[in-house]
């Protein structure tokens, strides 16, 4: 099947190699030993989005979030500052705070031997404390994990050190202030969903945008020919389109073409924009004239992955804005499930022994884009099949890497 070219390519990348009209390959995406590697050498080291400071209004409030084996939280502290914190205790290592979001008054009692924290992490309260030599309460308080909020979204890093919070979301912050997110409020509450893929498939689709031509025709009735995309450097990517003039049969797309209000907010350019921004390694902005989401893709092992999102919108009681909003959200429910049923199919065909690695299209900047930097990170995805079990990480060192 023939399809017309992208409206606009931007930034393609220059002075590539031969290595980099090629996909990465496929054992890197059902490998543990990789995971590892990336696991530290990637995921540790990147900002990861937790929630909005929406989700956490009140003090005490929290929001769970597990990464690779890591278990943190987010609380609002009694000050009603947002801190990050290792959801252990530092006693005997028992898990603190139980659920997803919760509340948590007063003091974190640990379940085990209720030690006790402030909110703002200091140990304040020992059980039995002339048992214990020489304890210092200060030396014991909360793990700190790293922690800032940008543009109202609540992030943690694993590892400090690195791009600021505020310089890794640099391409992307005047954009999305144009939507005044800090005063976004959930619109549904945050959810899951875990599908059978590497991570990497997951992120691979998000900027691959030759497909929603051919596997996506509400999205594609929306914003039809008007779709573009960038590479941004620096791991962020943008892909935009414009709801115009409606093409195919998509009821949902036509009515929501129809209902879309004005945003007063927004410039002209903006008022009828669909806004996609991927961040490396694996989180992703979706912005709309009337909602406002985030996707995360969270490796859980070698072929498993959790996807989270969360919807958040501005306060607007227009029928018409309603309207719309339950429009976007169930085209974009549809794309999700043609997507799982995508990247299942290129996770499963990936094990195949007739498939090492695919060509890219010039068109396709983005995994271009992507495939380079984890090169560049991670060397030994450079080798088109896979080291000898134990050696991984040896080889990477090797061929350059850490």
């Amino acid at each position: 099947m023939r399809t017309e070219p992208y409206q606009e390519l931007r930034n393609i990348t220059r002075n590539e190699t031969s290595e980099d009209m090629f996909g990465l390959p496929a054992w890197i995406y059902d490998n543990g030993e990789f995971l590892e590697l990336e696991k530290e050498q990637i995921f540790a080291r990147a900002w990861q989005i937790v929630c909005h400071v929406s989700d956490i209004p009140k003090p005490g409030d929290y929001r769970n979030f597990s990464l690779l084996g890591e278990d943190v939280f987010v609380m609002r502290g009694a000050d009603e500052v947002i801190r990050g914190f290792y959801n252990v205790c530092r006693h005997r290592a028992a898990r603190l705070l139980d659920g997803e979001t919760g509340n948590c008054p007063g003091r974190i009692v640990c379940p085990y031997h209720s030690w006790a924290y402030e909110s703002s992490g200091e140990l304040v309260w020992v059980p039995f404390e002339d048992e214990y030599e020489g304890l210092e309460r200060a030396a014991h308080g909360l793990a700190t994990v790293e922690c800032e909020i940008h543009l109202g979204f609540v992030f943690i890093r694993l590892e400090s050190g690195g791009k600021s919070l505020a310089a890794t979301l640099a391409p992307l912050t005047e954009e999305l202030s144009l939507y005044h997110p800090e005063q976004l409020q959930p619109l549904n509450e945050l959810n899951t969903n875990e599908v059978a893929v590497n991570w990497k498939n997951g992120t691979d689709n998000y900027v691959d945008a030759l497909h929603v031509r051919l596997a996506h025709p509400g999205l594609n009735s929306l914003l039809n020919k008007t779709y573009t995309l960038e590479y941004l450097g620096e791991g962020v990517h943008r892909l935009y389109g414009r709801v115009e003039q409606i093409t195919g049969k998509s009821e949902d797309a036509s009515r929501y073409n129809e209902v879309l209000p004005d945003v007063p907010h927004l410039p002209e350019t903006h008022k009828r924009k669909w806004v996609y921004y991927m961040v490396w390694p694996n989180f992703a902005f979706n912005i709309y004239p009337d909602q406002v989401e985030f996707m995360q893709f969270l490796p859980v092992a070698p072929a498993r992955t959790q996807i989270r999102f969360g919807t958040y919108a501005l306060h607007d009681e227009r029928e018409t804005m309603a309207e719309a909003r339950e429009i976007n959200i169930r085209l974009n429910n549809q794309v999700g499930m043609e997507d799982t049923d995508l990247i299942t199919r290129v996770q499963a065909g990936m094990a195949s022994r007739s498939f090492v690695r695919g060509p890219l299209g010039k068109n396709e900047i983005c995994l271009r884009a992507f495939a380079k930097r984890m090169r560049e990170m991670l060397p030994v995805s450079r080798e088109l099949h896979a080291p000898s079990p134990g050696t991984v990480a040896a080889r990477n060192v090797e061929l350059g890497g850490r």
